[in-house]
């Protein structure tokens, strides 16, 4: 049983957004790329502390997937004014399937919890980012859960692709087209999805939260 969100429930009971980002910490990252993400943790971090409502609002989750565990908890679920960007390392396969349904598993028990707490939130985000493919071998029927948990509304599902990612096999996990990273432009998208935060941290629950334009960072696949 993990009390520390609890704890953090009960001091504030302010309205949350909650978003968890998958990570790809698999071998093929070493180098630029997980150089690149590590810094772009640490923007996401001092962007969200920045807002006096993000920081009190937005509730973040790290899962990385790789070796020497195929998911790792990196950063458990935390208010963004704890949050303190984590040093991802490199090394292993792409469990990406085992990845997002811890994922999915850490939402529903954070809705348990503040619906607990009678606390209203936001629908919940989720982010995965790769370099490659899924490794697992049933990744295909945790994509299926990732789309259905999407279309049922129980989440909100943003894939990005990072340089040699296999795009088709991303699209499996969301009804929405995954994007293309503009080379190792991890500091511009999580100053993105930093902004998009701050911006959804102030809507009502029942709204649905608008994603600012994905400017500078992504391109469509496939694009010119």
């Amino acid at each position: 049983m993990n009390l520390i969100p609890d704890v953090a429930l009960a001091e504030n009971t302010s309205q949350r957004l909650p978003c968890v980002v998958v990570l790809d910490g698999s071998s093929s990252m070493i180098g630029a790329a997980i150089e690149a993400l590590n810094e772009g943790l640490k923007l996401l971090e001092s962007d969200l502390k920045a807002d006096d409502v993000a920081r009190q609002r937005v509730r973040v989750l790290l899962l990385r997937v790789g070796a020497p565990h195929d998911v790792e908890v990196v950063t458990d679920w935390v208010d963004a004014i704890e949050f303190e960007a984590p040093e991802i390392e490199a090394n292993g396969t792409t469990p990406l399937g085992a990845g997002v349904r811890r994922a999915l598993d850490e939402i529903e028990a954070e809705k348990a919890r503040y619906r607990d707490h009678g606390i209203p939130y936001n629908r919940p985000w989720l982010f995965v980012l790769t370099d490659g493919e899924p490794t697992d071998r049933d990744w295909e029927a945790a994509a299926d859960e990732c789309r259905a948990a999407e279309e049922s509304g129980r989440v909100s599902v943003f894939c990005v692709g990072v340089g040699d990612a296999n795009m088709g096999k991303l699209a499996r996990f969301s009804p929405r087209q995954p994007l293309a990273l503009n080379g190792l432009a991890f500091r511009e998208f999580f100053l993105w999805l930093s902004r998009s935060a701050r911006a959804g941290s102030q809507s009502a629950p029942s709204e649905n939260i608008q994603m600012a334009a994905p400017s500078g960072w992504a391109m469509i696949p496939g694009g010119v």
